[in-house]
């Protein structure tokens, strides 16, 4: 007789984030691996792509969990996202999340404007507002490639919170510029606009104590797998990411989205060397504590 499987809750985030999870349930992965995953989708997240999208300009007007914050409500137990908001939610944490591993999804964003914009190199941008997400990919991706080229005070950045926001923020001429994710570039170059710069970056994985060694490595196992299985054709899978693109923008299908975006890695252990060298940045920019350590954020025991 066959045992039971061990249930855990992941949270599914945006398509191009979450693809392998995605991949891995529809292909029953998890369940080769001895898992019952379920994928929850927090009504705060569906609830933040529907809502307007405020400005706000100080990032410590909000919370670091985001839509993330049902790792703090048991909604769910394991959930993805970028390295640098990964470090500062588990710094937050009051239920014992810790970073578990390096995510599958190495993901990029880049800063659009509009084509008429007058800008067309990020030292073009000193001085000017680009919507981001704060305490998201989007946040700290553009601190650290516009300040390369400028001073960190003529860093600009304001909240507009998810990509779907920032984007018509963009098109409606509210903000000069955004960084935003795949989807949202393929359809900002389809529709004309100009890309001023553009980075990859990693991401993390976060689980509350429910997450033992046998389901952390279940999980790691069918991730694998998913991985396998999207870099051997991708195509089929793409349509997750379509369908996050409203209608009355530009007619967008699969074939539109520039593959070489979306690259996906077996998931890594999280060294500390790696974390050391985030964190300090982190701090310089004020947004971590430098006492957050690595034996502080990381679980060590699932790691080794």
């Amino acid at each position: 007789m066959a045992a039971p499987l061990k249930k855990t809750k992941v949270e599914l985030n945006n398509a191009v984030f979450s693809l392998p999870d995605i991949v891995a349930r529809a292909e029953g992965y998890f369940e080769q691996e001895g898992l019952d995953v379920e994928l929850v989708l927090p009504q705060k997240r569906k609830a933040s792509i529907e809502a307007a999208g405020a400005a706000l300009t100080d990032h410590t007007a909000i919370q670091s969990f985001l839509w993330h914050e049902g790792i703090e409500k048991g909604e769910f137990s394991v959930y993805h996202a970028c390295e640098w908001g990964q470090m500062r939610r588990t710094q937050d944490t009051r239920t014992g999340a810790k970073v578990i591993t390096k995510r599958a999804a190495v993901s990029t964003q880049a800063i659009i404007v509009r084509p008429e914009s007058p800008y067309n190199a990020p030292q073009d941008l000193r001085g000017v507002e680009v919507a981001v997400n704060f305490h998201a990919g989007s946040h700290y991706i553009t601190l650290g490639m516009l300040s390369g080229f400028m001073a960190k005070d003529e860093v600009k950045v304001v909240h507009i919170g998810v990509p779907n926001q920032r984007f018509k923020a963009v098109v409606e001429g509210r903000i000069q510029a955004a960084a935003v994710m795949e989807p949202w570039i393929s359809l900002a170059e389809k529709m004309g606009f100009k890309v001023i710069c553009e980075a990859f970056y990693n991401g993390l994985e976060v689980a509350d104590a429910s997450v033992d060694a046998e389901i952390f490595s279940a999980l790691h196992r069918a991730h694998r797998k998913a991985v396998d299985k999207i870099n051997k054709d991708i195509r089929p899978w793409l349509h997750h990411l379509v369908a996050e693109v409203p209608v009355g923008y530009a007619a967008f299908g699969a074939d539109d989205l520039r593959l070489p975006r979306l690259r996906y890695n077996y998931p890594e252990p999280y060294a500390a060397e790696e974390f050391r060298r985030t964190r300090d940045w982190m701090v310089e920019w004020g947004l971590i504590n430098k006492e957050s350590t690595f034996d502080k954020l990381v679980d060590a025991r699932v790691v080794a």
